[in-house]
């Protein structure tokens, strides 16, 4: 083995080291990147040449965690890794996002890269060395690669910047972005924040990039040490100059004025469709493949010059708007009578049906992985149907833009949710997308900022979200930042660049670059441009609903939490269970209970006031103390010559002494009470040692002394 190494520090003291040459040398580039006791294996391959008539690069990027590395057997039936996990797929993205900008526009081979935990530190999280990890391997192999990458995770924690922070200090950061990039650019970010403003978020940025220039750095001298400064050749495309300029010559001209015309995504795509068949046509019938598919990558490129050129030259986009103009908005709340919470967001040619479902503890998300685990009380999924853009597709479950692009919506809208106290319920959000073009990932968070503030929940403050998009002439150097973009901005463009937040500040982005070169201040002013975007659509969703209902809807189901002494949790419970699920039974309620800190705190959900009444009067009788002076209706348990035991509440009995049953002195107990009588009792004191002195006869009227009552009956 000829295993190599390469470390450098973080700058506060902490390490991280890359390994080569020790595991899986079969692979074209396989590394060991090691943080503390975190370890990840990083591997590539690509295949040497290409299929005919591929004209993209074919990558997947597969990101998983074994749970041995945390010293755990998974579960389910088979006790085994399955397919990716929801977490899992987006570290999967984030990688796959940072590196496919990096390689060739030419090089088409199908390429696999795999990332695998094995071993993990739970004080550090292994998504934040994944991109390294990824853009390591593809540095020590011969794959042709415009990089090195990387990613760090940049939070502010007590007000100071820190790279790649341990999980116990992340709960007091104010922002947390995973930021990727080359030694000069950014090219990408996404993360979330308690309402910062733009210039903060630039600041982070920034930090975090000089922290991926080190790491960039290390990767390249590793290369040399492995001697990999040297790429594959390799030639995937078929070109025709005489063709493409016979393209360009035919069609520009017609191209642009399409794009000029302000007509629909439908109508447009018809037109350029029957441009691309007309041309074909001049060639004649016996055309070969090679030419038919260079036909339509040239005609593709006509199709982005054209646009771009609009744009940069006369400011005009695909539907007639300018640069900042955002698309007409409706909205509507309480749109599904039966939903508890419901709203349509429509945004030009972009729909989103969104419901809010309120749900108990019972309905929490189990989340089993080998890194992160325990339960969730907030869901969001987006759905993204084939008709949404007049396609047919089949559906086959959440795919990795669906589960994309309904994080991005969470993370924005988990940022204003209330807190437990004032939120017992576990959430449930489900955008479904009707139409798309453009940003349906924000229309997920404005419908579901409507669709929360329809049932209720009282959020924060209202949350909107905006797409910016860039196009760049880096000859010239014009560029112009698109508000609003459209579906084929974002495919022709240089940017997406997707941001959320309330009237104070921001609360989520996401920003994919496909350029080099990014200036500060071209982000800044697109930073600053999209908040006067999001500014305008939280003013029209206002319109709509301005504020959370004061109540839920009646047919809401209701949660009453309840705050009771750690000492009575298990009197609430019962032996085995006894109580609870009696309570349960006979209520009609659905009852959970947990202990927090020195407290219980039990969570009573029933769709009806009268369960919930009853529930909660059961619990108070449990986890009620005895006040001196009370008054109980109790219940005989038991019958002794010297007086009765009585039950004032659940597992609580008192004596009642003989001589406190009546004013008239008894000589016995036999006939006054037999067991489960019901009588009213009042406590008249509690002994040190917790026993109870029960009376009846002080609620009873104290008859007259016989004097009294003589003088009473004498004849006047």
């Amino acid at each position: 083995m000829n295993v190599i190494k390469k470390s450098f520090d973080l700058g506060d003291g902490r390490t991280i080291e890359i390994e080569t040459g020790k595991l899986a040398k079969q692979a074209d580039g396989s590394v060991v990147v090691k943080m503390g006791d975190t370890m990840l294996l990083a591997t590539v391959v690509s295949t040497v040449g290409a299929k005919a008539g591929v004209d993209f690069l074919p990558l997947s990027v597969d990101y998983q965690e074994k749970y041995a590395a945390a010293g755990r057997i998974p579960g389910g039936f088979l006790r085994r890794e399955a397919r990716l996990s929801d977490y899992e797929v987006l570290i999967s993205r984030l990688v796959d996002r940072a590196l496919r900008p990096m390689f060739p526009e030419d090089y088409h081979s199908d390429t696999q890269v795999m990332i695998s935990l094995i071993s993990s530190d739970k004080n550090i999280m292994p998504d934040c060395l994944a991109g390294l990890a990824a853009s390591a391997a593809i540095a020590v192999s011969d794959i042709p690669f415009n990089g090195p990458i990387s990613e760090v995770r940049v939070a502010r924690i007590d007000g100071k910047f820190v790279i790649n922070p341990y999980v116990s200090d992340l709960e007091r950061a104010d922002m947390e972005f995973l930021v990727a990039g080359t030694e000069n650019d950014i090219v990408m970010v996404e993360g979330e924040c308690d309402e910062i403003s733009e210039t903060e978020m630039v600041e982070a940025i920034e930090f975090a990039h000089k922290a991926i220039v080190v790491q960039v750095q290390a990767q390249k001298e590793l290369a040399e040490l492995v001697g990999k400064t040297v790429k594959r050749t390799y030639s995937h495309e078929d070109s025709n100059p005489e063709l493409k300029e016979q393209v360009y010559a035919a069609t520009y001209d017609k191209v642009y004025a399409i794009a000029k015309s302000n007509t629909s995504k439908g109508e447009r795509g018809d037109a350029f469709g029957a441009i691309l068949m007309d041309f074909i046509a001049t060639l004649g019938e016996d055309i070969d493949d090679v030419t038919g598919f260079l036909s339509k990558k040239y005609f593709h490129d006509v199709q982005y010059d054209a646009i771009r050129n609009l744009v940069l030259d006369e400011g005009i986009r695909l539907d007639g708007r300018d640069v900042r103009t955002v698309r007409p908005i409706w909205s509507e709340v309480g749109y599904l009578p039966a939903a508890h919470g419901s709203a349509v967001f429509t945004r030009g040619e972009t729909q989103s049906l969104t419901t809010v479902t309120l749900g108990s503890k019972d309905d929490e998300q189990m989340i089993d992985g080998a890194f992160i685990n325990g339960y969730n009380k907030f869901l969001l999924h987006y759905n993204f149907p084939g008709f949404s853009t007049g396609e047919v597709r089949p559906n086959r479950g959440a795919g990795r833009r669906e589960i994309g692009h309904g994080n991005l919506a969470m993370r924005s809208l988990k940022k204003v949710l209330p807190g437990l106290e004032e939120n017992p319920y576990t959430i449930r959000i489900v955008s479904d997308i009707l139409e798309s073009n453009g940003s349906s990932s924000m229309a997920t968070v404005c419908a579901g900022t409507l669709a929360l503030m329809d049932a209720g929940i009282k959020i924060k403050a209202p949350v909107s979200g905006i797409a910016m998009g860039l196009i760049t002439d880096e000859k010239t150097g014009k560029y112009a930042i698109l508000s609003d973009i459209l579906g084929d901005e974002d495919h022709l463009g240089d940017m997406d660049f997707k941001v959320t937040g309330t009237e104070k500040g921001i609360v989520a982005c996401q920003m994919d670059l496909k350029i080099n070169g990014l200036k500060w201040e071209v982000l800044t002013n697109a930073l600053n441009q999209a908040k006067e975007a999001r500014l305008h659509i939280l003013n029209e969703m206002k319109k709509t609903i301005s504020a959370p209902r004061e109540d839920y809807k009646d047919h809401a189901p209701r949660i009453v939490s309840l705050s009771i002494d750690k000492e009575f949790i298990g009197a609430v419970i019962g032996p085995g269970g006894k109580i609870i699920q009696e309570m349960q039974r006979e209520t009609g309620a659905s009852i959970s209970i947990e202990e927090v800190g020195n407290k219980g705190i039990v969570e009573i959900f029933a769709d009806n006031k009268a369960a919930i009444d009853a529930a909660v009067g059961r619990i108070n009788a449990i986890a009620a103390k005895p006040e001196i002076g009370a008054t109980y209706q109790g219940k005989v348990k038991s019958i002794m010559p010297f007086g009765a035991f009585v039950e004032i509440m659940p597992g609580k009995d008192g004596l009642l002494h003989i001589s406190e049953i009546d004013w008239t002195r008894l000589e016995t107990m036999d006939g006054v009470f037999k067991e489960g009588d019901k009588i009213e009792v009042k406590l008249l004191d509690i002994d040190k040692q917790g026993k109870m002195k029960l009376s009846r006869k002080a609620l009873l009227p104290r008859p007259p002394k016989p004097e009294a009552a003589a003088t009473e009956n004498k004849p006047a």
